[in-house]
Protein backbone atom coordinates (compact mmCIF):
# COMPACT_ATOMS: atom_id res chain seq x y z
CA UNK A 1 0.00 0.00 0.00
CA UNK A 2 1.34 3.45 -0.99
CA UNK A 3 0.22 6.88 0.20
CA UNK A 4 1.07 10.38 -1.03
CA UNK A 5 -0.09 13.87 -0.02
CA UNK A 6 -0.32 16.83 -2.40
CA UNK A 7 -1.24 20.37 -1.27
CA UNK A 8 -3.83 22.49 -3.03
CA UNK A 9 -6.50 25.08 -2.16
CA UNK A 10 -10.27 25.33 -2.46
CA UNK A 11 -12.38 28.47 -2.95
CA UNK A 12 -14.65 29.58 -0.10
CA UNK A 13 -15.99 32.98 -1.10
CA UNK A 14 -12.92 35.18 -1.41
CA UNK A 15 -10.91 32.91 0.88
CA UNK A 16 -8.88 29.92 -0.30
CA UNK A 17 -8.36 27.43 2.55
CA UNK A 18 -5.66 24.78 2.22
CA UNK A 19 -6.70 21.30 1.00
CA UNK A 20 -4.63 18.16 1.45
CA UNK A 21 -5.12 15.78 -1.49
CA UNK A 22 -4.34 12.33 -0.04
CA UNK A 23 -3.97 9.53 -2.60
CA UNK A 24 -3.76 5.86 -1.65
CA UNK A 25 -2.93 2.96 -3.99
CA UNK A 26 -3.91 -0.41 -2.53
CA UNK A 27 -4.45 -3.97 -3.67
CA UNK A 28 -8.00 -5.12 -4.23
CA UNK A 29 -10.73 -4.76 -6.78
CA UNK A 30 -9.73 -2.00 -9.25
CA UNK A 31 -11.60 1.23 -8.52
CA UNK A 32 -11.17 4.98 -8.40
CA UNK A 33 -12.94 6.52 -5.37
CA UNK A 34 -13.00 10.23 -4.58
CA UNK A 35 -14.19 11.41 -1.12
CA UNK A 36 -14.17 14.65 0.85
CA UNK A 37 -17.38 16.56 0.03
CA UNK A 38 -16.50 16.82 -3.65
CA UNK A 39 -18.87 18.51 -6.10
CA UNK A 40 -19.87 16.86 -9.38
CA UNK A 41 -17.16 18.78 -11.26
CA UNK A 42 -14.53 17.36 -8.89
CA UNK A 43 -15.84 13.80 -9.18
CA UNK A 44 -15.62 14.05 -12.95
CA UNK A 45 -11.87 14.59 -12.57
CA UNK A 46 -11.45 10.79 -12.44
CA UNK A 47 -11.95 10.53 -16.19
CA UNK A 48 -9.91 13.64 -16.99
CA UNK A 49 -7.00 12.46 -14.81
CA UNK A 50 -7.05 8.96 -16.29
CA UNK A 51 -6.93 10.23 -19.89
CA UNK A 52 -4.39 12.98 -19.14
CA UNK A 53 -1.94 10.54 -17.50
CA UNK A 54 -2.17 8.12 -20.40
CA UNK A 55 -1.86 10.82 -23.08
CA UNK A 56 1.17 12.27 -21.26
CA UNK A 57 2.99 8.94 -21.40
CA UNK A 58 2.49 7.76 -17.81
CA UNK A 59 1.11 4.40 -16.79
CA UNK A 60 -2.24 4.56 -15.04
CA UNK A 61 -2.55 1.97 -12.22
CA UNK A 62 -5.57 0.12 -13.61
CA UNK A 63 -5.02 -2.88 -11.34
CA UNK A 64 -5.05 -0.85 -8.10
CA UNK A 65 -7.71 0.43 -5.80
CA UNK A 66 -7.27 4.21 -5.90
CA UNK A 67 -8.71 6.29 -3.05
CA UNK A 68 -8.47 10.08 -3.13
CA UNK A 69 -9.40 12.04 0.00
CA UNK A 70 -9.79 15.82 -0.12
CA UNK A 71 -9.24 17.04 3.43
CA UNK A 72 -10.74 18.70 5.40
CA UNK A 73 -13.81 16.60 4.73
CA UNK A 74 -16.34 19.27 5.80
CA UNK A 75 -15.11 21.90 3.31
CA UNK A 76 -17.02 21.84 -0.01
CA UNK A 77 -14.82 21.48 -3.11
CA UNK A 78 -15.85 22.56 -6.58
CA UNK A 79 -14.48 23.03 -10.12
CA UNK A 80 -11.65 21.19 -11.85
CA UNK A 81 -8.82 22.82 -9.86
CA UNK A 82 -7.96 19.49 -8.17
CA UNK A 83 -7.21 17.62 -11.43
CA UNK A 84 -3.49 18.40 -11.32
CA UNK A 85 -2.98 17.57 -7.61
CA UNK A 86 -4.85 14.27 -8.01
CA UNK A 87 -2.75 13.25 -11.02
CA UNK A 88 0.49 14.12 -9.22
CA UNK A 89 -0.71 12.26 -6.13
CA UNK A 90 -1.26 9.10 -8.16
CA UNK A 91 2.24 9.35 -9.63
CA UNK A 92 3.80 10.04 -6.21
CA UNK A 93 1.91 7.16 -4.57
CA UNK A 94 3.11 4.87 -7.39
CA UNK A 95 6.74 5.81 -6.71
CA UNK A 96 7.31 7.87 -9.86
CA UNK A 97 7.77 11.13 -7.92
CA UNK A 98 9.52 11.97 -4.67
CA UNK A 99 6.80 12.78 -2.09
CA UNK A 100 9.12 15.27 -0.34
CA UNK A 101 9.60 17.30 -3.53
CA UNK A 102 5.88 17.22 -4.23
CA UNK A 103 5.11 18.40 -0.68
CA UNK A 104 7.28 21.50 -1.22
CA UNK A 105 4.74 22.80 -3.75
CA UNK A 106 1.09 23.73 -4.00
CA UNK A 107 -0.80 22.85 -7.17
CA UNK A 108 -4.06 23.84 -8.83
CA UNK A 109 -5.18 23.30 -12.40
CA UNK A 110 -7.76 21.67 -14.59
CA UNK A 111 -6.52 18.99 -17.02
CA UNK A 112 -7.63 18.43 -20.58
CA UNK A 113 -7.81 14.89 -21.90
CA UNK A 114 -4.52 15.55 -23.72
CA UNK A 115 -2.73 16.55 -20.51
CA UNK A 116 -2.77 20.31 -21.07
CA UNK A 117 -3.46 22.65 -18.16
CA UNK A 118 -6.46 24.97 -18.24
CA UNK A 119 -6.95 28.12 -16.10
CA UNK A 120 -8.80 28.05 -12.79
CA UNK A 121 -11.02 30.68 -11.22
CA UNK A 122 -9.79 32.64 -8.24
CA UNK A 123 -6.05 32.33 -8.84
CA UNK A 124 -5.38 35.72 -7.26
CA UNK A 125 -7.59 34.88 -4.26
CA UNK A 126 -5.59 31.67 -3.90
CA UNK A 127 -2.30 33.58 -3.93
CA UNK A 128 -3.56 36.14 -1.39
CA UNK A 129 -4.63 33.32 0.95
CA UNK A 130 -1.23 31.69 0.56
CA UNK A 131 0.51 34.96 1.49
CA UNK A 132 -1.71 35.45 4.54
CA UNK A 133 -0.80 31.94 5.68
CA UNK A 134 2.93 32.62 5.33
CA UNK A 135 3.35 30.08 2.53
CA UNK A 136 6.88 28.79 2.03
CA UNK A 137 5.88 26.43 -0.78
CA UNK A 138 6.20 27.04 -4.50
CA UNK A 139 2.84 27.77 -6.15
CA UNK A 140 2.32 25.93 -9.48
CA UNK A 141 -0.59 27.07 -11.67
CA UNK A 142 -1.61 27.07 -15.34
CA UNK A 143 0.10 29.88 -17.21
CA UNK A 144 -2.84 32.31 -17.40
CA UNK A 145 -3.74 31.75 -13.74
CA UNK A 146 -0.09 32.02 -12.71
CA UNK A 147 0.20 35.45 -14.32
CA UNK A 148 -2.74 36.66 -12.21
CA UNK A 149 -1.31 35.11 -9.01
CA UNK A 150 2.10 36.66 -9.70
CA UNK A 151 0.62 40.08 -8.90
CA UNK A 152 0.97 39.19 -5.22
CA UNK A 153 4.51 40.08 -4.07
CA UNK A 154 6.60 37.69 -1.99
CA UNK A 155 5.41 34.42 -3.58
CA UNK A 156 7.29 32.01 -5.82
CA UNK A 157 4.73 31.34 -8.58
CA UNK A 158 5.53 28.97 -11.44
CA UNK A 159 3.66 28.76 -14.74
CA UNK A 160 2.93 25.35 -16.27
CA UNK A 161 1.50 24.41 -19.66
CA UNK A 162 1.16 20.61 -19.40
CA UNK A 163 1.04 17.79 -16.87
CA UNK A 164 4.24 16.37 -18.36
CA UNK A 165 6.02 19.69 -17.78
CA UNK A 166 5.02 19.71 -14.12
CA UNK A 167 6.19 16.12 -13.64
CA UNK A 168 9.52 16.89 -15.32
CA UNK A 169 10.10 19.80 -12.92
CA UNK A 170 9.65 17.43 -9.94
CA UNK A 171 12.17 14.79 -11.07
CA UNK A 172 15.22 14.29 -8.84
CA UNK A 173 18.65 15.83 -9.52
CA UNK A 174 19.74 16.96 -12.97
CA UNK A 175 16.78 15.28 -14.63
CA UNK A 176 14.49 18.08 -13.42
CA UNK A 177 13.59 20.91 -15.81
CA UNK A 178 12.40 23.85 -13.65
CA UNK A 179 9.17 25.59 -14.58
CA UNK A 180 9.50 29.26 -15.56
CA UNK A 181 8.63 31.92 -13.01
CA UNK A 182 5.25 33.49 -13.77
CA UNK A 183 5.30 37.01 -15.20
CA UNK A 184 2.60 39.33 -13.77
CA UNK A 185 -0.19 40.64 -15.94
CA UNK A 186 0.73 44.01 -17.46
CA UNK A 187 -0.31 46.98 -15.37
CA UNK A 188 -2.14 49.21 -17.79
CA UNK A 189 -2.31 52.91 -16.82
CA UNK A 190 -5.80 53.89 -15.75
CA UNK A 191 -7.54 55.70 -18.62
CA UNK A 192 -9.26 58.89 -17.53
CA UNK A 193 -12.29 58.10 -19.69
CA UNK A 194 -14.77 60.77 -20.77
CA UNK A 195 -13.75 64.31 -19.87
CA UNK A 196 -15.80 66.46 -17.51
CA UNK A 197 -15.24 69.35 -19.94
CA UNK A 198 -17.85 67.78 -22.24
CA UNK A 199 -20.67 68.42 -19.75
CA UNK A 200 -22.05 71.92 -20.43
CA UNK A 201 -23.32 73.93 -17.47
CA UNK A 202 -24.42 72.01 -14.35
CA UNK A 203 -21.94 73.81 -12.09
CA UNK A 204 -23.64 72.61 -8.89
CA UNK A 205 -23.70 68.98 -10.04
CA UNK A 206 -20.04 69.15 -11.08
CA UNK A 207 -19.12 70.57 -7.70
CA UNK A 208 -21.00 67.69 -6.02
CA UNK A 209 -19.16 65.22 -8.24
CA UNK A 210 -15.82 66.69 -7.15
CA UNK A 211 -16.80 66.47 -3.47
CA UNK A 212 -17.97 62.88 -3.92
CA UNK A 213 -14.69 61.89 -5.57
CA UNK A 214 -12.54 63.61 -2.94
CA UNK A 215 -14.26 62.05 0.07
CA UNK A 216 -15.53 58.75 -1.31
CA UNK A 217 -19.14 59.85 -0.75
CA UNK A 218 -22.27 58.28 -2.24
CA UNK A 219 -24.23 60.48 -4.62
CA UNK A 220 -27.82 60.76 -5.88
CA UNK A 221 -28.52 62.78 -9.05
CA UNK A 222 -32.15 63.83 -9.52
CA UNK A 223 -33.38 65.63 -12.63
CA UNK A 224 -35.48 65.51 -15.80
CA UNK A 225 -34.46 63.32 -18.77
CA UNK A 226 -31.51 64.46 -20.83
CA UNK A 227 -30.02 66.86 -18.29
CA UNK A 228 -26.69 65.03 -18.05
CA UNK A 229 -27.11 62.73 -15.05
CA UNK A 230 -25.58 59.71 -16.77
CA UNK A 231 -22.84 61.87 -18.35
CA UNK A 232 -21.84 63.14 -14.92
CA UNK A 233 -21.80 59.65 -13.38
CA UNK A 234 -19.69 58.27 -16.23
CA UNK A 235 -17.04 60.91 -15.54
CA UNK A 236 -16.67 60.16 -11.84
CA UNK A 237 -14.13 57.28 -12.28
CA UNK A 238 -11.81 59.68 -14.12
CA UNK A 239 -11.69 61.94 -11.06
CA UNK A 240 -10.85 59.27 -8.50
CA UNK A 241 -7.31 58.80 -7.15
CA UNK A 242 -5.48 55.68 -8.29
CA UNK A 243 -5.95 52.65 -5.98
CA UNK A 244 -3.10 51.56 -3.76
CA UNK A 245 -1.58 48.06 -3.95
CA UNK A 246 -3.98 46.45 -1.47
CA UNK A 247 -7.06 47.98 -3.09
CA UNK A 248 -5.92 46.87 -6.54
CA UNK A 249 -5.26 43.31 -5.36
CA UNK A 250 -8.63 43.05 -3.60
CA UNK A 251 -10.50 44.34 -6.66
CA UNK A 252 -8.61 42.05 -9.03
CA UNK A 253 -9.19 39.05 -6.74
CA UNK A 254 -12.94 39.63 -6.84
CA UNK A 255 -12.89 40.01 -10.63
CA UNK A 256 -11.01 36.71 -10.79
CA UNK A 257 -13.96 34.92 -9.17
CA UNK A 258 -16.16 35.66 -12.19
CA UNK A 259 -16.43 33.58 -15.34
CA UNK A 260 -14.25 36.09 -17.24
CA UNK A 261 -11.50 35.70 -14.65
CA UNK A 262 -8.47 37.82 -13.98
CA UNK A 263 -7.14 37.56 -17.53
CA UNK A 264 -9.71 40.13 -18.68
CA UNK A 265 -9.04 42.38 -15.67
CA UNK A 266 -6.62 45.26 -16.13
CA UNK A 267 -4.78 45.38 -12.84
CA UNK A 268 -4.71 48.74 -11.07
CA UNK A 269 -7.89 50.18 -12.58
CA UNK A 270 -10.88 51.01 -10.43
CA UNK A 271 -13.85 48.82 -11.41
CA UNK A 272 -17.02 50.46 -12.69
CA UNK A 273 -20.26 48.45 -12.60
CA UNK A 274 -23.52 49.69 -14.11
CA UNK A 275 -26.16 46.92 -13.95
CA UNK A 276 -29.44 47.27 -15.83
CA UNK A 277 -32.50 48.20 -13.80
CA UNK A 278 -33.95 44.71 -14.36
CA UNK A 279 -31.18 43.21 -12.19
CA UNK A 280 -32.45 41.15 -9.26
CA UNK A 281 -31.37 41.37 -5.63
CA UNK A 282 -29.22 38.24 -6.11
CA UNK A 283 -27.50 39.82 -9.12
CA UNK A 284 -26.64 42.87 -7.02
CA UNK A 285 -25.54 41.27 -3.74
CA UNK A 286 -24.44 37.84 -5.00
CA UNK A 287 -25.60 34.33 -4.34
CA UNK A 288 -25.75 30.85 -5.80
CA UNK A 289 -24.17 27.63 -4.64
CA UNK A 290 -21.30 27.99 -4.10
CA UNK A 291 -21.84 31.72 -3.35
CA UNK A 292 -20.50 34.07 -6.02
CA UNK A 293 -19.99 37.84 -5.70
CA UNK A 294 -22.64 40.18 -7.09
CA UNK A 295 -22.38 43.61 -8.66
CA UNK A 296 -21.75 45.40 -5.36
CA UNK A 297 -18.73 43.22 -4.59
CA UNK A 298 -17.41 43.41 -8.15
CA UNK A 299 -17.55 47.21 -7.71
CA UNK A 300 -15.37 46.99 -4.56
CA UNK A 301 -12.78 49.77 -4.68
CA UNK A 302 -14.61 51.44 -7.56
CA UNK A 303 -17.99 52.80 -8.62
CA UNK A 304 -21.46 51.24 -8.64
CA UNK A 305 -23.79 53.27 -10.88
CA UNK A 306 -27.54 52.62 -10.86
CA UNK A 307 -29.32 54.53 -13.60
CA UNK A 308 -33.12 54.85 -13.39
CA UNK A 309 -32.83 53.81 -9.74
CA UNK A 310 -36.58 53.71 -8.88
CA UNK A 311 -37.05 51.12 -11.65
CA UNK A 312 -34.91 48.59 -9.78
CA UNK A 313 -36.83 46.01 -7.71
CA UNK A 314 -37.49 47.24 -4.19
CA UNK A 315 -35.78 44.18 -2.69
CA UNK A 316 -32.64 44.89 -4.72
CA UNK A 317 -32.44 48.49 -3.52
CA UNK A 318 -33.06 47.59 0.11
CA UNK A 319 -30.27 45.03 -0.10
CA UNK A 320 -27.84 47.92 -0.58
CA UNK A 321 -28.46 49.33 2.89
CA UNK A 322 -26.12 47.05 4.84
CA UNK A 323 -23.13 47.16 2.46
CA UNK A 324 -23.40 50.95 2.17
CA UNK A 325 -22.97 51.09 5.94
CA UNK A 326 -20.49 48.24 6.61
CA UNK A 327 -18.57 47.83 3.34
CA UNK A 328 -19.19 44.08 3.14
CA UNK A 329 -21.96 41.61 2.32
CA UNK A 330 -22.58 38.22 3.91
CA UNK A 331 -24.40 35.66 1.76
CA UNK A 332 -26.01 32.91 3.85
CA UNK A 333 -27.32 29.66 2.43
CA UNK A 334 -28.53 26.50 4.13
CA UNK A 335 -25.13 24.81 4.05
CA UNK A 336 -22.68 27.64 3.42
CA UNK A 337 -21.95 31.25 4.27
CA UNK A 338 -19.61 33.58 2.43
CA UNK A 339 -18.57 37.17 3.14
CA UNK A 340 -17.38 39.42 0.32
CA UNK A 341 -16.02 42.97 0.58
CA UNK A 342 -18.33 45.62 -0.90
CA UNK A 343 -16.72 49.00 -0.24
CA UNK A 344 -17.90 50.80 -3.38
CA UNK A 345 -18.76 54.40 -4.26
CA UNK A 346 -22.48 54.46 -4.92
CA UNK A 347 -23.89 56.76 -7.61
CA UNK A 348 -27.62 56.74 -8.36
CA UNK A 349 -29.59 58.68 -10.97
CA UNK A 350 -33.35 59.13 -11.21
CA UNK A 351 -36.12 61.31 -12.60
CA UNK A 352 -38.11 63.38 -10.09
CA UNK A 353 -41.41 61.77 -11.18
CA UNK A 354 -42.74 59.09 -13.56
CA UNK A 355 -42.99 61.48 -16.53
CA UNK A 356 -39.68 63.08 -15.58
CA UNK A 357 -40.59 66.77 -15.79
CA UNK A 358 -41.54 67.66 -12.22
CA UNK A 359 -40.05 71.06 -11.33
CA UNK A 360 -38.79 71.77 -14.86
CA UNK A 361 -38.82 75.55 -15.56
CA UNK A 362 -41.39 76.85 -18.03
CA UNK A 363 -38.66 77.99 -20.41
CA UNK A 364 -37.80 74.36 -21.11
CA UNK A 365 -41.20 73.83 -22.71
CA UNK A 366 -42.13 70.75 -20.67
CA UNK A 367 -44.53 70.35 -17.76
CA UNK A 368 -45.28 67.55 -15.33
CA UNK A 369 -48.46 65.53 -15.92
CA UNK A 370 -48.19 63.34 -12.79
CA UNK A 371 -50.59 63.45 -9.87
CA UNK A 372 -49.17 64.11 -6.39
CA UNK A 373 -49.96 60.51 -5.47
CA UNK A 374 -48.00 59.20 -8.46
CA UNK A 375 -45.02 61.43 -7.59
CA UNK A 376 -45.04 60.30 -3.96
CA UNK A 377 -45.33 56.65 -4.98
CA UNK A 378 -42.46 57.00 -7.48
CA UNK A 379 -40.11 58.79 -5.08
CA UNK A 380 -41.13 56.41 -2.30
CA UNK A 381 -39.42 53.56 -4.15
CA UNK A 382 -36.25 54.88 -2.51
CA UNK A 383 -36.94 54.28 1.16
CA UNK A 384 -36.01 56.69 3.92
CA UNK A 385 -33.34 54.38 5.39
CA UNK A 386 -31.69 54.06 1.96
CA UNK A 387 -31.76 57.83 1.36
CA UNK A 388 -30.31 58.31 4.84
CA UNK A 389 -27.23 56.38 3.68
CA UNK A 390 -26.62 58.56 0.60
CA UNK A 391 -24.25 61.39 1.44
CA UNK A 392 -25.05 63.82 -1.39
CA UNK A 393 -28.36 64.54 -3.13
CA UNK A 394 -28.10 66.87 -6.10
CA UNK A 395 -30.72 68.33 -8.40
CA UNK A 396 -29.64 68.39 -12.04
CA UNK A 397 -31.68 71.11 -13.71
CA UNK A 398 -32.80 71.21 -17.34
CA UNK A 399 -31.65 73.99 -19.63
CA UNK A 400 -32.92 74.99 -23.12
CA UNK A 401 -30.84 73.85 -26.08
CA UNK A 402 -30.03 77.47 -27.06
CA UNK A 403 -28.43 78.10 -23.67
CA UNK A 404 -26.43 74.86 -23.84
CA UNK A 405 -24.99 75.80 -27.24
CA UNK A 406 -23.96 79.22 -25.95
CA UNK A 407 -22.21 77.91 -22.82
CA UNK A 408 -18.40 77.70 -22.93
CA UNK A 409 -16.53 74.50 -22.13
CA UNK A 410 -16.13 73.86 -18.44
CA UNK A 411 -13.14 72.71 -16.43
CA UNK A 412 -11.55 69.46 -17.58
CA UNK A 413 -11.19 66.23 -15.63
CA UNK A 414 -7.42 66.64 -15.25
CA UNK A 415 -7.64 69.85 -13.22
CA UNK A 416 -10.49 68.53 -11.05
CA UNK A 417 -8.69 65.21 -10.49
CA UNK A 418 -5.63 67.10 -9.24
CA UNK A 419 -7.70 68.87 -6.58
CA UNK A 420 -9.39 65.60 -5.67
CA UNK A 421 -6.03 63.86 -5.26
CA UNK A 422 -4.74 66.67 -3.01
CA UNK A 423 -7.85 66.59 -0.79
CA UNK A 424 -7.79 62.79 -0.63
CA UNK A 425 -4.14 62.89 0.42
CA UNK A 426 -4.93 65.35 3.23
CA UNK A 427 -7.58 62.95 4.57
CA UNK A 428 -5.20 59.99 4.38
CA UNK A 429 -2.47 61.86 6.23
CA UNK A 430 -4.91 62.96 8.93
CA UNK A 431 -6.86 59.76 9.54
CA UNK A 432 -5.59 57.04 7.19
CA UNK A 433 -8.88 56.64 5.30
CA UNK A 434 -11.40 58.53 3.18
CA UNK A 435 -13.76 60.90 4.96
CA UNK A 436 -16.80 58.81 4.00
CA UNK A 437 -15.37 55.85 5.95
CA UNK A 438 -15.00 57.68 9.27
CA UNK A 439 -16.85 55.91 12.08
CA UNK A 440 -18.80 57.69 14.81
CA UNK A 441 -15.91 57.47 17.27
CA UNK A 442 -13.64 59.58 15.05
CA UNK A 443 -16.12 62.27 14.00
CA UNK A 444 -15.25 64.58 16.92
CA UNK A 445 -11.49 64.37 16.38
CA UNK A 446 -11.39 64.47 12.57
CA UNK A 447 -14.35 66.78 11.88
CA UNK A 448 -13.55 69.68 14.22
CA UNK A 449 -15.94 72.65 13.96
CA UNK A 450 -15.24 76.23 14.89
CA UNK A 451 -17.64 77.86 17.35
CA UNK A 452 -19.92 79.43 14.75
CA UNK A 453 -20.10 76.19 12.72
CA UNK A 454 -20.94 74.14 15.85
CA UNK A 455 -23.87 76.45 16.65
CA UNK A 456 -25.03 76.28 13.02
CA UNK A 457 -24.90 72.47 13.03
CA UNK A 458 -26.96 72.20 16.23
CA UNK A 459 -29.68 74.52 15.00
CA UNK A 460 -29.84 72.90 11.54
CA UNK A 461 -30.04 69.40 12.98
CA UNK A 462 -32.86 70.34 15.35
CA UNK A 463 -34.82 72.25 12.72
CA UNK A 464 -34.57 69.48 10.09
CA UNK A 465 -35.09 66.60 12.53
CA UNK A 466 -32.05 64.70 11.32
CA UNK A 467 -31.05 61.29 12.59
CA UNK A 468 -27.62 60.83 14.12
CA UNK A 469 -26.49 59.07 10.95
CA UNK A 470 -27.57 61.94 8.72
CA UNK A 471 -25.86 64.51 10.96
CA UNK A 472 -22.63 62.52 10.89
CA UNK A 473 -22.82 62.24 7.10
CA UNK A 474 -23.27 65.99 6.80
CA UNK A 475 -20.20 66.54 8.98
CA UNK A 476 -18.14 64.15 6.85
CA UNK A 477 -19.19 65.95 3.67
CA UNK A 478 -18.25 69.27 5.28
CA UNK A 479 -14.87 67.76 6.19
CA UNK A 480 -14.30 66.91 2.53
CA UNK A 481 -15.28 70.43 1.44
CA UNK A 482 -12.80 71.82 3.97
CA UNK A 483 -10.09 69.48 2.60
CA UNK A 484 -10.76 70.73 -0.93
CA UNK A 485 -10.23 74.23 0.45
CA UNK A 486 -7.07 73.17 2.33
CA UNK A 487 -8.69 74.14 5.63
CA UNK A 488 -7.82 72.40 8.90
CA UNK A 489 -11.10 73.33 10.59
CA UNK A 490 -14.69 73.15 9.32
CA UNK A 491 -16.26 76.59 9.05
CA UNK A 492 -19.88 77.68 8.71
CA UNK A 493 -19.41 78.11 4.94
CA UNK A 494 -18.24 74.49 4.59
CA UNK A 495 -21.14 73.24 6.68
CA UNK A 496 -23.67 75.35 4.76
CA UNK A 497 -22.50 73.95 1.44
CA UNK A 498 -22.74 70.42 2.83
CA UNK A 499 -26.26 71.20 4.07
CA UNK A 500 -27.34 72.28 0.56
CA UNK A 501 -26.30 68.87 -0.77
CA UNK A 502 -28.47 66.88 1.62
CA UNK A 503 -32.17 67.23 0.87
CA UNK A 504 -33.43 66.98 -2.71
CA UNK A 505 -35.77 64.13 -1.72
CA UNK A 506 -37.29 63.65 1.71
CA UNK A 507 -35.54 60.94 3.64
Amino acid sequence: MSLATVFSRALDGLDAPEVRVEVQLANGLPSFTLVGLADTEVKESRERVRAALQQSGFAFPHNKRITVNLAPADLPKESGRFDLPIALGILAAGGLLDPARVAAHEFAGELSLAGELRPVRGALALALAARRGGLARVLVLPSVSARAAAQVPGLDVRAAETLAGVVTSLLPGDAAVPLPAAQPLPRVPTPRGPDLREVKGQAAAKRALEIAAAGGHSLLLVGPPGTGKSMLAQRLPGLLPLPDEDEALASAALQGLTAAGAEAWLFGQRPVRAPHHTASAVALVGGGSPPRPGEISLAHGGVLFLDETPEFPRAALEALREPLETGRITISRAARQATFPARFQFVAAMNPCPCGWLGAPARVGKSCRCTPEAVARYQGKLSGPLLDRIDLQVEVLAAPAAELLALPDGEGSTAVAARVAAASQRALQRQGQANALLDAGRIDTCCRLDAAAAHFARSAGERLGWSGRRLHRCLKVARTIADLGASECISTAHLAEALQLQRVLAG
